[in-house]
């Protein structure tokens, strides 16, 4: 474990496994501890392809955020970041865009000092204590803004917080309040695991979530159809919500077995106000 993680520590409680660092294990990190490796192994043993379906996960991220970069996006709210690894987002987006700006956002103390220390000399971008379950806060917070100008476009990323926010939680409405808050021309990034074709796993992998939640009565498991919702508001790009491997790959090669990783993500773009009250008028009509 790094000097960052072990100075994260305080009282935090050790012995309960955590989401972000049960993923930091499946990256092959370092920065997780006994209770995060047996939740991890626990998984494994249920569903093995879950280590490929984390490095998926962030090829993923790699093309999305090349993606809108490429489309002139120079802001980012990564929501549920986890600790830093390969590929971090403005490390990505500055591949393309030099002068992007990021802020991490995360609830967990390993991650939020780790991150601070790896970033500490970067001034564009910040890590903030937070989650997306309290989106105002975030939209409101002095540092986000200090990053970040709502008055500009902004991608919203969420890769990986989603599919363990129970739907009592109403995840739906906190991601409309980030998508209310951004300006035209904003997007939404997202990943989402689901259990279309699964489902014989889906319970005993939510019991082991429900565990590192500490909810234990939480239901998180969602369809492709359920993790549409997420969009509302927004405009899919091609090729819309899709498996993980065939979301724009790098080599057509790469979409091979594209459902053995049974997870989905997509990029939308913020409709106008105006557009999306013209398109329920007519729907109203008919």
């Amino acid at each position: 474990m790094t000097g960052a993680a072990r100075r994260a520590l305080g009282e935090f409680d050790t012995t309960r496994p955590n989401i972000a660092r049960i993923n930091d294990y499946f990256l092959g990190g370092k920065d997780n501890f006994a209770a995060d490796r047996r939740a991890a192994e626990e998984l494994l043993a249920i569903a093995p392809e879950i280590r490929a379906i984390a490095a998926e996960s962030r090829n993923f991220l790699g093309r999305a955020v090349r993606f809108l970069a490429a489309q002139g996006i120079r802001q980012y709210l990564d929501i549920g970041s986890g600790l830093p690894t390969l590929q971090n987002t403005h490390e990505v987006a500055r591949s393309v865009l030099p002068d992007a700006r990021v802020v991490y956002v995360d609830n967990d103390p390993v991650v939020i000092s780790h991150g601070r220390a790896v970033l500490a000399c970067d001034e564009r971008t910040a890590v903030v204590e937070g989650d997306i379950l309290h989106p105002q806060e975030l939209v409101d917070d002095r540092e986000v803004r200090g990053v970040i100008d709502f008055d500009e476009p902004v991608a919203i990323l969420i890769f990986g917080a989603l599919h363990v926010i129970p739907n009592a939680d109403d995840p739906y409405k906190s991601v409309a309040t980030l998508r209310d808050a951004t300006a035209p021309g904003s997007h939404l990034a997202l990943s989402h695991l689901v259990f279309d074709i699964r489902p014989e796993v889906a319970g005993a992998i939510e019991d082991i979530y429900r565990t590192a939640l500490h909810r234990p009565q939480a239901n998180t498991a969602r369809n492709r159809e359920d993790v549409l919702g997420f969009f509302d508001g927004f405009e899919l790009v091609d090729p819309g919500l899709v498996w993980l491997r065939q979301w724009r790959p790098d080599h057509p090669l790469h979409a091979r077995a594209a459902e053995t990783v049974w997870k989905v993500g997509g990029v939308g773009r913020k409709v106008c106000d105006r557009a999306r009250q013209a398109r329920g008028a007519g729907a109203g009509s008919r």
